[in-house]
């Protein structure tokens, strides 16, 4: 499998938070080219900040991995993360991140702020913008159906 391959997945777990009407959001971790984990947005079902798709994948990993650090791993999102996201990509130690849609209100891998570029102790490698439209396309579709809904 390849970085489309792994993209397909996390855009596949997006439609399902999308069919539950949340935020399409999905994350996939990936290790020595084998998937570990996957993660998507829960945050109106379970009434929670936290329960980004990049956490649900990191906790899953964790679990699975039998610990903390992901060295290892790659991820593959596709929404840009928020400062909360990108603080446990960090502390996780990913090795590598592979996201989609930017995102120009919450994206702290560049966006709105580069919190990769600060002093901390691990800085992941970083593909920005990878299969960018049809990530984008996803979101774009949910907001508008979203706004149909309403009217």
């Amino acid at each position: 499998m390849n970085d489309r391959d792994f993209m397909l997945l996390a855009l596949e777990q997006a439609k399902i938070s999308a069919d539950e009407l949340e935020v399409p959001v999905g994350a996939v971790i990936v290790r020595n080219g084998e998937v570990v984990s996957v993660g998507r947005n829960r945050r109106e079902k379970d009434k929670n900040a936290l329960a980004h798709a990049e956490m649900e994948a990191i906790d899953l990993a964790c679990k699975k991995l039998g610990g903390w650090r992901l060295w290892e791993c790659e991820m593959y999102v596709t929404l840009e993360p928020c400062p909360m996201c990108t603080g446990a990509i960090i502390n996780s130690r990913i090795r590598r991140l592979v996201f989609g849609a930017r995102d120009k209100k919450a994206g702290s891998c560049g966006s709105v702020i580069n919190l990769f570029e600060l002093p901390y102790n691990h800085k992941p490698e970083v593909v920005s913008g990878f299969m960018e439209e049809e990530c984008s396309a996803l979101l774009s579709g949910f907001f508008a159906a979203l706004r149909e809904r309403k009217n």
